[in-house]
This record gives structure tokens, C-alpha cells and sequence, in this order.
């Protein structure tokens, strides 16, 4: 088992959506795509946000990004109304 689980990464990311509305992700799939997408830039050269154990692998550092809520999914409307606040966005959408 991992750890965090995709549930408890889900309920990161859908922390701020209020009863009723349609949560940022519903799947797993979401998560996967967001954190192998944010791993790629750490590839690519850009820093990490959170700190990095010895010999940790970029897709783990990704996976604690998103855990420790640095790392977010951006929702349509957000990615339209882009702003600087400091929190790595990873643009990313379900498919139904």
C-alpha cells in the first residue's frame, strides 16, 4: 500500500471545493496524470517545492508535493483566471 493513498490525495486536492459543487477530481486517474506530469518538470530541471530525501525519485517528491498542498490541480475556470500565488499548478483534465 502506498502512502498517502489516493484518497487521502484526492481529499487534498478537493479540500477547498464546498458541498454541492463538483470536486476538482473524482479519480484516480487524475492524480496519477497530475503527479507523473509534475515529476517531468522535476526531470526537466525545475526545483522542488518540498524537501527531498537522499536518492528520493521525482515521481515520490510529486507525490509529497501534492500532499502537502504545493502542488495543485488547476479546474477549468482556474487555469482561464491564472495568478501568481506561490503554489505550483499543474494544468490537468478528466476525461469521461
Amino acid at each position: 500500500m502506498i502512502h498517502p493513498s489516493y484518497v487521502d490525495l484526492m481529499k487534498v486536492v478537493n479540500k477547498g471545493v464546498e458541498e454541492g459543487e463538483e470536486p476538482v477530481i473524482s479519480s484516480r486517474y487524475s492524480v496519477v496524470m497530475a503527479t507523473a506530469k509534475r515529476a517531468r518538470q522535476i526531470i526537466a530541471g525545475d526545483e522542488p517545492m518540498v524537501k527531498v530525501k537522499d536518492k528520493q525519485k521525482p515521481l515520490s517528491v510529486a507525490v509529497e508535493e501534492m500532499n502537502q498542498d504545493t502542488l495543485r490541480i488547476l479546474t477549468d475556470e482556474e487555469k482561464d483566471n491564472l495568478d501568481d500565488n506561490g503554489v505550483e499548478e499543474v494544468e490537468i483534465t478528466e476525461e469521461n
